[in-house]
């Protein structure tokens, strides 16, 4: 059964011609304040009066009056007509790439690296940004409850519909130990030495540490648990104090890591463990922004980041690329 639908007695521009009316005192007035002729406005306030089947105003006074009907009408036209102006406005800002409020959460791990660019791209293009860093995990419930609308950080949320992905960076995971220590050259040799030693781990709250804890599994390395960290200052603390870890380049750098902290980083033994970063916002509601700050954060992380990266981690750099 068909649904009825409520059709409106007026539009947005005959309200515009009724305001118009209203403020000048008289239709000749008011065409000349919009640009159009005296029967145009004439013909736009007898339609409105037909469609509402009601007296909009009292034609036997100069400066014409408002009937009660007329008073009624003038009481919401004016929010209304302010309100449809408003979203016009907002929506050619949509197609231009510019929100009013933004809410974007960024892993710890790229906070040096793209803060500042993501702000300055950001404050172009809304009224209001808030940005948020912390884990991956507590950013992807948020977005997922719509609490937040973007978020940076590992590769996560695949198999979620709705969402717009962008992948930015790819990076190894990395071995870091005290400089002493010899890398190991296979799979046995790597758990005999995060068994030997205190092995330090991202905190399971963290994608990074979610995903060491599923190679260690892959690998049938069993560690024992210790001290663990969420933020990568901390791991490399660990690290400082005579233990070893699996990081990646940005969080090493993030963590302000430098040679002469005495600590070695080896490629891991087993290839292929890398970690991907990614943009990922809720489909088709924000034009093409996602798109445009993906691109800016990609420039960014090829011209600044990747270029201190490969210096500080010459070993890795055929395994770091910014992804388009």
């Amino acid at each position: 059964m068909p649904v009825a639908v409520n059709i409106l007695p007026f539009d947005v521009n005959a309200l515009s011609v009724f305001l118009a009316v209203c403020e000048h005192g008289s239709m000749a007035s008011a065409g000349r304040a919009l640009g159009i002729t005296q029967p145009a406005v004439s013909q736009s306030i007898a339609d409105l009066e037909s469609r509402i089947g009601a007296t909009l105003f009292d034609r036997s006074v100069r400066p014409l009056a408002l009937t009660a009907s007329g008073m009624v009408l003038r009481q919401y036209a004016g929010n209304l007509v302010a309100d449809m102006h408003q979203m016009s406005g907002r929506l050619r800002d949509m197609q231009r790439g510019r929100v009013s409020h933004l809410r974007i959460g960024i892993v710890d791990s790229l906070s040096r690296a793209l803060l500042q660019e993501a702000a300055a791209f950001l404050g172009d293009r809304t009224e209001h940004l808030v940005v948020l860093a912390g884990l991956t995990e507590s950013h992807a419930a948020a977005l997922l409850a719509r609490k937040i609308d973007f978020i940076v950080g590992v590769d996560d949320l695949e198999d979620v519909p709705g969402l717009e992905r962008w992948p930015l960076f790819e990076e190894p995971y990395v071995l870091v130990c005290p400089g002493a220590v010899a890398p190991p050259t296979d799979r046995d040799s790597l758990a005999q030495l995060l068994t030997e030693m205190p092995f330090v781990r991202f905190s399971l709250r963290s994608r990074s540490g979610t995903e060491i804890e599923r190679f260690l599994r892959r690998m049938r390395i069993e560690v024992p648990f210790g001290q663990e960290f969420d933020l990568p200052t901390g791991v490399l603390a660990g690290c400082l104090n005579g233990g070893v870890a699996i990081s990646t380049p940005l969080c090493l750098r993030e963590a302000g890591y430098g040679p002469e902290m005495g600590l070695a980083v080896h490629p891991l033994p087993i290839s292929g463990f890398r970690r991907r970063m990614t943009l990922v916002a809720r489909r088709r509601e924000f034009g093409r922004l996602p798109l445009d700050l993906a691109e800016t954060l990609r420039k960014s992380l090829k011209e600044r980041s990747l270029p201190s990266l490969v210096d500080q981690f010459a070993p890795f750099a055929s395994t770091m690329h910014v992804l388009d």
